[in-house]
């Protein structure tokens, strides 16, 4: 009776057994292999090195960005000394390195070994002056790093980011408005090479030669193989309570680690 009643049975019944199978099949093959990437998978690297000039708060910027970095998976080390950069072998083994370094002076090989750290392929992530307004004598890191900061007209002032139109959809700004800070603006001697992705434009009220200056707060470049990200933002700890320059260099970070693309 049982045969008879299969043989009877119309297409729609095989086409289902047969679904069924490859189904079951497939979710027998494909979820230990994604059980061992998950379980092997190496935690990305972080190096973030901090000192210099101490008005722009380096520890309490560290603070706000190291525990969110160990959140996200990344095992963080941090150091005080540009001595971190001796060991060029261990940096090349990193995946991002965040300096906040404003000024300061960095020696021969301290300088080199960051460089071809960079160059071979680790990322560098960082804010304000301690990226961008580090080793004034340097001019092979600000070529590295893309800009170099060179004044702040009016000092602390309000003034608007206004992210590039033509960026909206870059994971670092997408879903992100034009957002207001009262801090430093900013005015950089920049790369034309970099990729810009926010902007603010001078009013000309404290240089009104400048008026209608249209400049770079946010950008990402390469330097060789590396990924490098910068923004003007964060003079203070505080200036991260602004949740669109956090959220920026979050993203930032990120990205020049290779976690978006």
């Amino acid at each position: 009776m049982k045969l008879k009643n299969i043989e009877k049975a119309g297409p729609k019944y095989w086409v289902t057994i047969a679904v069924t199978i490859i189904f079951f099949l497939l979710g027998a093959l494909s979820f230990p292999i994604l059980a061992d990437a998950s379980d092997n998978q190496p935690n990305k690297k972080a190096l973030i090195v901090w000192g210099g000039w101490e008005g722009h708060e380096p520890k309490k910027c560290v603070d706000i960005f190291a525990p969110w970095l160990r959140e996200q998976g990344f095992e963080v080390e941090i150091s005080d000394t540009l001595d971190a950069y001796l060991d060029l072998e261990k940096l090349k083994k990193l995946d991002v390195i965040v300096q906040v370094y404003t000024q300061g002076t960095i020696t021969g090989q301290q300088e080199r070994n960051l460089l071809e750290a960079v160059k071979s392929g680790v990322g560098l992530a960082g804010w304000h002056g301690g990226l961008a307004d580090s080793f004034r004598m340097n001019t092979e890191y600000q070529f590295m790093v893309g800009g170099q900061w060179v004044a702040h007209p009016g000092g602390i002032i309000d003034y608007e980011v206004n992210i590039v139109p033509e960026k909206k959809n870059d994971p670092i700004v997408r879903g992100l408005k034009d957002f207001k800070m009262h801090s430093e603006q900013y005015y950089m001697h920049i790369d034309p090479i970099i990729e810009v992705l926010a902007t603010t434009t001078f009013s000309g009220k404290y240089a009104p030669w400048i008026e209608g200056v249209v400049m770079p707060v946010v950008w990402k470049k390469y330097y060789g193989k590396g990924r490098v990200f910068y923004s003007s933002l964060g003079h203070v700890a505080a200036d991260f309570d602004v949740p669109e320059a956090r959220e920026i260099v979050k993203r930032g970070i990120l990205w020049a680690a290779r976690v978006l693309n």
